[in-house]
């Protein structure tokens, strides 16, 4: 849990960028450890809708119920890991509004809610190591000849490489532009991508409301250069690639 909460930034606000384009991050994060074996954990496991069900728990009453855009109004981006000798799940919360966590059986906290808002500024050059854990997937075009309303379909990353290459494309490379050529969003911030630590995780999935819901994942490990402060704080707050409500696109930096 080194990147969780202590010494840890991510931003969901952002000031304008001072001199030199430094820019200025606050969020808060919320530390959530609980008990694997209880049912209100054992669950979200098990289920990625309830583990997203569980998250956005925290925030009720902020936005109009049923707004297609709640979490990403809120700012609201999430991570897990899993302690399976402990049985303990701790799950990080990042949020740009006040969270409540009144309504989480108690029983199935191991530790009380540990709550944080942290506040640091950005410069080009610095040097922060990361975290993330991703949802690494290409877009494959329709056939030829299919309906012109027929989209085309992610198929997930299964190698390592492949993962390594997915991540290379959103660097930005100092000078550079925020978005690259083939039009993906860049992230403020480039690296040695041979030095990075990769490791694919297990799939989750839904076989309740969203039966079918089937999520590759990837974690990305290593150290970043800041190029962009502004864009940097962008990719922070809002996190990269899909499934970003299901725990995944959340950069965890110290």
């Amino acid at each position: 849990m080194g990147h969780h909460l202590v010494n840890t930034t991510a931003a969901t606000s952002q000031a304008p960028s001072g001199p030199g384009g430094a820019a200025r991050f606050v969020t808060t994060h919320t530390l959530l450890t609980l008990d694997a074996r209880h049912p209100y954990a054992a669950k979200a496991l098990i289920d990625a809708q309830d583990m997203h069900r569980n998250v956005m728990s925290g925030f009720i009453g902020w936005v109009d119920d049923g707004s297609q855009d709640a979490r990403s109004q809120m700012g609201v981006l999430s991570t897990w890991t899993l302690d399976l000798r402990q049985a303990r799940l701790n799950l990080v919360v990042q949020s740009s509004v006040p969270a409540d966590w009144t309504n989480v059986p108690r029983a199935a906290l191991a530790e009380a809610p540990q709550t944080l808002t942290v506040e640091r500024t950005f410069r080009p050059g610095d040097r922060v190591d990361f975290r993330t854990v991703v949802n690494p997937v290409r877009s494959v075009r329709p056939a030829a000849g299919s309906s012109p309303k027929q989209r085309g379909a992610r198929v997930p990353h299964t190698r390592p490489e492949h993962v390594r290459d997915w991540f290379a494309r959103r660097l930005q490379p100092l000078g550079q532009s925020s978005t690259a050529p083939d039009g993906v969003t860049r992230i403020g911030a480039d690296t040695d991508t041979e030095r990075l630590a990769l490791r694919m995780l297990p799939r989750i999935s839904s076989t309740t409301s969203h039966k079918g819901l089937r999520i590759a994942r990837a974690e990305i490990k290593g150290t970043l250069t800041i190029t962009d402060p502004k864009t940097f704080v962008t990719a922070l707050a809002q996190g990269i690639g899909h499934a970003r409500a299901y725990s995944c696109g959340l950069i965890l930096v110290r």
